[in-house]
């Protein structure tokens, strides 16, 4: 659409100075919707529904004296089940061991050449040819390399609440935590189906064995911002033909 305007400019004329000018409006304009677009989303608050999924609150019920110190409403866990998680609202740790390594390349080299030449009689009415003239030859190259290389890595520990129990035997984790800091806020935010089969005794699993993963780590203030490149130079980015 750039290239719309700039022929519109072009077609106007040195003399026609007010199509000249609405053209380069327009460019400014479109320049201006594609800086926008392009600009990566700001992180200014944490994506909502991350929020601890929590058991509905049992209604109160008294307790009937039945001059037993035994109650099992009272926290009650039984020795072959223990404290592993298992309902909604229980906590769950998920130990983020995330390491991944991409790497790729890629390499062309093309050429063509030819000639052709003709050699004219020494004698005769086309005696005058002069034979270098008549030589023609062609040659083009070309060679393209590329390499990219990327590597991410994250570790650390968030805890999150079972939202969803299956009745296969996986369940759903959803939960997020945040730091508030002085320059500014973080947070990690995380959601997956997991066995709990795969939680270990102190209801641990690495994220590793956590399936339909979904981990976002982002953050506000002045760091962040001190990290992205200015509005200005993001729209020359734009506009420049280089």
């Amino acid at each position: 659409m750039n290239s719309v305007c700039f022929v519109i400019a072009r077609a106007a004329g040195p003399r026609q100075s007010r199509a000249a000018r609405t053209a380069l409006d327009c460019v400014a304009a479109l320049a201006m919707t594609s800086l926008i677009w392009a600009t990566p989303t700001l992180a200014k608050k944490p994506k909502a529904g991350f929020e601890a999924a929590l058991p509905a609150p049992p209604p109160p019920a008294p307790r009937v004296a039945d001059g037993s110190i035994f109650n099992v409403s009272a926290g009650y866990a039984p020795l072959y089940a223990g404290h592993r998680a298992r309902a909604v609202g229980d906590p769950v740790t998920i130990l983020l061991v995330e390491n991944t390594t991409t790497s790729k390349s890629a390499g062309t080299k093309t050429e063509r050449g030819g000639g052709a030449s003709i050699t004219p009689p020494t004698a005769g009415p086309l005696g005058f040819l002069n034979p270098d003239a008549l030589k023609a030859s062609s040659q083009s190259s070309f060679k393209g390399q590329g390499n990219t290389t990327q590597t991410s890595s994250l570790s650390g520990e968030v805890s999150v609440t079972i939202a969803e129990v299956r009745p296969i035997g996986t369940a759903l984790l959803r939960g997020e935590k945040r730091l508030l800091l002085s320059q500014g806020q973080e947070w990690i935010q995380f959601s997956g189906i997991v066995r709990l089969a795969d939680l270990d005794a102190e209801n641990r699993v690495a994220s590793t064995r956590v399936a339909d993963a979904r981990i976002e780590y982002a953050g506000n203030g002045s760091i962040a911002r001190a990290g992205r490149e200015g509005w200005l130079s993001r729209f020359f980015n734009i506009i420049s033909p280089f």
